[in-house]
């Protein structure tokens, strides 16, 4: 599997999410943001940090990047896409996933570890887990997941939501900590999987999320 993590200005996570990714023996590579072709690879990562400051609002500016065009035909092919955080922020300002991602509930910048709930362990990105529950790292101020009440009822219905928080730390509607686009092939959560991936940090609960999209490509039997 090829994988393109996207660094736009003020990524800070990409580093984190590329080792993680060889970490599987995914042949990935950081690719800048001002990139406009993505067609080599079978999986795009945008990773979590401040793109372009996060002026305006969280993700807002970086959706205008020319490597969003490429990620939006990816989606559209039925490649994996995955934001992590402000990857998350950046996905629904660009209309890949539905909702949106406000300020936390209670003002301020929340960085702790945080227990999810598997809502769906059928998605291309549950697979490969085999309990309902999750201990991922969180680092973000604005966390707080917003959808109407139709876009409710069609993430409910449709099992979109992936993940849930078991003690919502920042005001998210329903819990919600992860979703899937209705085709299901574009996640975007806000916890950090791939800052759980290795025993050094003493924390590998997130080793299953990769290893669900490597089931699923074919390259984990």
């Amino acid at each position: 599997m090829k994988a393109a993590v996207l660094d736009f200005p003020g990524s800070n996570c990409d580093f984190d999410m590329y080792y993680a990714l060889i970490d599987f023996g995914i042949d990935a590579k950081i690719i800048d943001a001002r990139q406009s072709n993505l067609d080599d690879y079978d999986a795009i990562f945008l990773p979590g940090g401040f793109s372009y400051g996060d002026y305006l609002r969280a993700g807002a500016i970086a959706r205008f990047a020319p490597a969003m065009e490429a990620v939006k035909k990816a989606a559209d092919q039925g490649r994996f896409v995955v934001g992590i955080c402000n990857g998350f922020q950046i996905l629904t300002e660009a209309g890949l996933l539905p909702g949106a991602l406000r300020m936390n509930a209670k003002a301020g910048f929340i960085c702790d570890q945080v227990l999810l709930n598997v809502e769906n362990d059928n998605s291309l990105f549950t697979k490969n887990l085999s309990r309902q529950q999750l201990l991922l790292p969180i680092a973000h101020a604005g966390g707080n997941y917003y959808a109407d009440q139709e876009t409710l009822t069609k993430l409910h219905a449709n099992r979109q939501i992936i993940f849930t928080y078991q003690d919502n730390p920042n005001g998210s509607i329903d819990d919600i900590a992860g979703i899937i686009s209705e085709k299901g092939n574009v996640f975007g959560m806000m916890p950090h999987p791939e800052r759980a991936v290795d025993p050094l940090l003493g924390n590998i609960d997130g080793r299953p999320f990769f290893e669900s999209i490597l089931q699923t490509s074919g390259v984990l039997n």
